[in-house]
């Protein structure tokens, strides 16, 4: 960890498909970081594993970014990962109720982390798209760890001493696609009914969970 605390991502990245093969998953909900990871692997690599979860309340623009992306590198194995219950389907075993507002703790369990969980045992090391700038509760954020939610796991954090706007300037120059919604304000885009558009002054993340004292999704806890 001491090591790659001064490395480019490039060179983490390097280590982690030598070390973990075809063990390895990016786990991206194609923000910035997530399109910058994809595009250095497929310099580095001609087959990487890509897990995004698919929660079935993502804005269309994240959609067509995930089908822009997939086809601009068919090296990538892309992984959509979907929850045990349809939208339907959860509103029906909750009492019609739309858990996004009533429970969002909840909600993101069943629709994100549980999925993620099942997924992740087919692995050994995953790489996350967390930065130390994003917000206070990542300002700590280690390169490499061993994962202290999923024991059998290395976390892999390339880009955790990148800034926004290291990546937007890395975005530009590759002229990388990316979602449409951070033109409109959007700095983190999760699920269409819990992000809004941040205002000016606002922390980052101030746009997700935006009617609750919800920070995180509860993959990274």
């Amino acid at each position: 960890m001491t090591q790659f605390e001064h490395e480019a991502p490039q060179a983490i990245l390097r280590w982690a498909v030598e070390n973990f093969g075809d063990r390895l998953a990016v786990v991206t909900s194609f923000q910035p970081t997530g399109i910058a990871t994809i595009h250095m692997l497929n310099e580095i690599t001609d087959h990487f594993n890509v897990v995004t979860l698919d929660t079935g309340l993502l804005f269309p623009e994240t959609y067509q970014l995930m089908d822009d992306v997939e086809a601009l590198f068919p090296s990538m194995n892309l992984i959509r990962v979907k929850p045990e219950y349809t939208i339907e389907e959860q509103r029906e075993k909750y009492g019609g109720v739309d858990l996004w507002q009533e429970n969002p703790n909840l909600c993101c369990n069943i629709r994100k982390v549980i999925p993620l969980d099942n997924e992740l045992k087919n692995y050994d090391a995953w790489i996350t798209g967390l930065r130390r700038d994003q917000s206070s509760t990542r300002a700590d954020t280690p390169i490499v760890s061993k994962d202290r939610k999923r024991p059998h796991m290395t976390k892999i954090c390339p880009f955790a001493t990148w800034t926004a706007e290291m990546l937007e300037i890395y975005i530009q120059a590759h002229e990388l696609p990316y979602n449409a919604l951070h033109d409109q304000g959007y700095t983190s885009i999760g699920c269409y009914p819990c992000t809004r558009a941040i205002e000016p002054g606002e922390d980052v993340r101030a746009g997700r969970w935006a009617n609750s004292n919800k920070i995180e999704c509860g993959i990274h806890q």
